[in-house]
């Protein structure tokens, strides 16, 4: 699956999903936050961390987020909300450790009232820590209007 990730005016992104399990889909317009896409955060920390069914794996087997859209009109398929109720509990453990591994990396608060646990060990913080150094390098050389593409194939277990 190649995704693209357009740097758009404004501090704005765009992504553009192809070769997937499904139709290609993208995102419209959205903020980029302080650093990077969110979504390319995802895509750097589960490929990392070797996360199969995370929010990228779902996508990659044809489901699709709100927001997203058909890239080309056809008719709705329903395959996707089956991958999110076969893999919705991995979604979300994947979306707990990319949040934690990126609070980590910005430097935000990791303890105090209702910030919870860490659901990954020291290894995996430096391992996503630096993923996260090299992708955020990455993101800030792409000129506006250009696209850093990452190429996501299905990890391995670890």
């Amino acid at each position: 699956m190649e995704i693209d990730f357009r740097k758009l005016p404004d501090n704005q992104h765009e992504i553009l999903v192809r070769d997937r399990r499904g139709p290609d889909v993208r995102l419209p317009a959205q903020p980029t936050g302080p650093t990077m896409p969110h979504d390319l955060v995802h895509a750097a920390v589960e490929g990392e961390l070797a996360l199969a069914d995370g929010f990228w794996g779902a996508v990659a087997q044809g489901a699709t987020f709100q927001g997203f859209e058909l890239v080309a009109p056809g008719r709705h398929r329903r395959s996707g909300l089956k991958v999110l109720r076969r893999k919705g509990d991995a979604v979300m453990a994947a979306e707990m450790a990319v949040n934690w591994a990126y609070r980590v990396w910005s430097g935000l608060p990791t303890e105090g009232r209702g910030v919870g646990r860490s659901p990954l060990d020291d290894s995996e913080l430096a391992r996503t820590g630096a993923a996260l150094d090299a992708v955020a390098a990455r993101w800030a050389a792409v000129p506006e209007g250009e696209a850093l593409t990452w190429s996501w194939s299905t990890p391995a277990a670890a």
